[in-house]
């Protein structure tokens, strides 16, 4: 009943009803914590009607009564073998999903570490096969990872990395049955990896506990882990603290992997995460050193083939964009963009239509041109067979330099480094 007025939360909360409510968790009787848990999953549920401010203001009387704690001691509890503490298990779950759909409270559900530890520990306990609730551990702790870098930053320090990549390396060769739970499993397992490597702390804990060599190997012989496992690297090997995954991941072999598969037709995600990995080993990776001469000589290599499909692939995209601003001058009355509204429509669609990796494609070009006298005069030589030169992938760099954020460090870094190579198109 409640649940259906939200406009009477603010005084249940005042009274202290909140507070009492959320004690009876530790009642010594478990089926009422159980039956506390249904409450609290209606009163804090998505299909409330009830205003932000009323939501917040009950969620805010929750917690202050302890309910991360008590619900930590609730799943201590509770004995899964028994098919209602299961259940009660799953709608505590639900309890926690649903503090996540405000950001303070996903950090605060973050910052209990008790809570967090119960949540890795419950996707790592042994099953035949993968329950609902072993997959729904694993769920809460990828959308507690998506939402902040604070969480990713905890997380790190309570080493889920090592936790997470010991579970995803059971589909090193096996595949998870399609369609059921353990599918779903390894899809929250690689999202929460993803995230966490999203910050230098993290990235450093994925090379620590061998991040970089499970995905090479899942790469080389994985099935449907293989696309989660470049998606991965692509995440590790940018931004700050991103150099030391690069230099793992031409210790270990990696270059001949992702070369390998660049040379071979993939669908256009393969191919961007595959673009963006080595656009950040060109980034980063320091001067002179082993691993950038290493990374270098796989774009020379074999006549410089590698080289050549890069050109052919800007071909492609570049075909496909223009398609795309041809379609909406034509719409916007033979114009280019007016207004926020058609500027977002304009990068969006132009996104769409391979934006991305045709910037990529330049910027990894541009770099060649600036490190190799050899790829400088290839790259111009296949340029000129479609009646292009330097100042055509200059003109595209320069539109992309001006897209680019410069109020955030990296992307001033971007800016900058966009201009260096902008000079050595001349």
């Amino acid at each position: 009943m409640l649940a259906e007025h939200p406009e009477l939360w603010g005084e249940w909360v005042r009274v202290g009803s909140a507070g009492s409510l959320v004690g009876l968790l530790a009642h010594e009787n478990a089926d009422i914590a159980v039956a506390v848990v249904g409450v609290l999953g209606e009163l804090t549920g998505e299909d409330v009607e009830a205003e932000g401010a009323q939501w917040d203001g009950l969620v805010d009387g929750l917690l202050e009564g302890d309910l991360l704690g008590l619900l930590v001691g609730t799943f201590g509890r509770l004995d899964e073998a028994d098919e209602a503490d299961r259940e009660g298990v799953y709608h505590a779950m639900e309890v926690v999903e649903n503090l996540c759909s405000r950001r303070e409270t996903a950090d605060a559900v973050g910052g209990n570490e008790g809570l967090v530890r119960w949540l890795l520990g419950r996707a790592q306990r042994k099953e035949e096969g993968v329950s609902q609730n072993k997959q729904y551990a694993a769920e809460i702790l990828a959308i507690l990872l998506q939402a902040s870098a604070e969480n990713r930053r905890r997380l790190a320090q309570l080493d889920a990395a090592d936790v997470l990549l010991q579970l995803v390396a059971a589909y090193r060769k096996r595949d998870p049955e399609k369609g059921g739970e353990e599918e779903e499993f390894m899809e929250d397992l690689f999202e929460a990896l993803t995230c966490l490597v999203d910050e230098p702390e993290g990235k450093a804990k994925f090379v620590e506990a061998e991040g970089v060599e499970l995905c090479l190997i899942m790469l080389k012989e994985g099935k449907m882990s293989k696309r989660p496992s470049l998606r991965l690297l692509d995440h590790a090997v940018g931004g700050q603290g991103g150099v030391q995954v690069c230099q793992k991941l031409v210790e270990e072999g990696g270059l001949k992997t992702l070369f390998t598969m660049f040379m071979k037709k993939h669908d256009h995600q393969t191919t961007e995460h595959l673009l963006g990995i080595f656009n950040w080993m060109l980034r980063l990776l320091p001067a002179n050193s082993a691993e950038r001469i290493r990374t270098l000589a796989k774009f020379m290599e074999k006549n410089y083939e590698k080289t050549a499909k890069l050109t052919k692939l800007r071909r492609e995209y570049l075909a496909k964009v223009e398609a795309a601003e041809q379609q909406m001058r034509q719409e916007f009355g033979g114009k280019g963009p007016q207004g926020e509204e058609e500027e977002e429509e304009w990068l969006s669609r132009r996104m769409e239509a391979g934006l991305f990796c045709l910037q990529t494609i330049n910027v990894i070009l541009a770099w060649l041109i600036a490190e190799d006298d050899g790829a400088r005069k290839k790259i111009q030589a296949l340029l000129a067979d479609h009646d292009e030169t330097f100042h055509d992938l200059k003109v595209r760099i320069e539109e992309q330099l001006q897209e680019t954020d410069a109020e955030t460090p990296e992307g001033k870094e971007t800016r900058d480094i966009l201009s260096t190579l902008m000079d050595f198109l001349e």
